[in-house]
């Protein structure tokens, strides 16, 4: 099946995406691989999330033309993607409805809809990126790159919910901190090791 609307970006970034879209930091959802079975991304698009959640979840890959194909219905209203086996770190992503929403409308560097609290969960860890230019594709200087580990964000919220959480440009990535802060892309990186 495929599902229209999604595009992949012609940019390059980090986590967000990841996977997805993406993940806590990048632009760059997982895009389908040769070299990965169907039932291999199914596997790594569950490590993404909470065993139960991501049990009842719908399971998408990016083709290389930038849609997405469904490779398993879900039943539970989230959304996994599989890692991204050309960017050097994991990036497996599940997100609920509104995440999805928000993720979207980053990709096509629009704001995102007001009023709709999402959920995403990167347990695996995801690709490095800028914690200041939502769209930076590598390392340079004054973007401060950042290493993020196992993660859940909040996206959505907002402004005053990130009024009480660290939106330095170089964070303590081991709790919680504000990425993108003062952007329309801001969110809330809450990591869990």
């Amino acid at each position: 099946m495929r599902t229209t609307g999604w595009k992949r970006p012609s940019w390059k970034s980090g986590a967000l995406v990841a996977a997805a879209l993406f993940a806590g930091g990048g632009g760059v959802l997982a895009v389908e691989h040769p070299a990965m079975s169907d039932a291999q991304m199914i596997a790594s698009a569950m490590h993404a999330a909470p065993a139960r959640v991501a049990k009842g979840a719908t399971i998408v890959a990016m083709g290389a033309d930038g849609t997405l194909r469904t490779l398993r219905k879900g039943t539970n209203g989230f959304t996994c993607m599989p890692d991204n086996p050309s960017t050097p770190g994991p990036d497996p992503m599940c997100m609920d409805q509104n995440a999805m929403e928000w993720i979207s409308a980053y990709m096509a560097k629009k704001t995102p809809p007001a009023g709709k609290l999402g959920l995403m969960y990167m347990l695996a860890g995801g690709t490095d990126a800028s914690n200041t230019d939502p769209y930076a594709q590598k390392p340079a200087s004054g973007n401060h790159w950042i290493k993020t580990g196992p993660h859940v964000m909040i996206v959505g919220a907002d402004p005053a919910f990130y009024a009480n959480y660290p939106k330095s440009a170089d964070p303590d990535t081991g709790a919680p901190y504000v990425m993108w802060a003062d952007t329309p892309y801001e969110h809330l990186m809450a990591p869990i090791k």
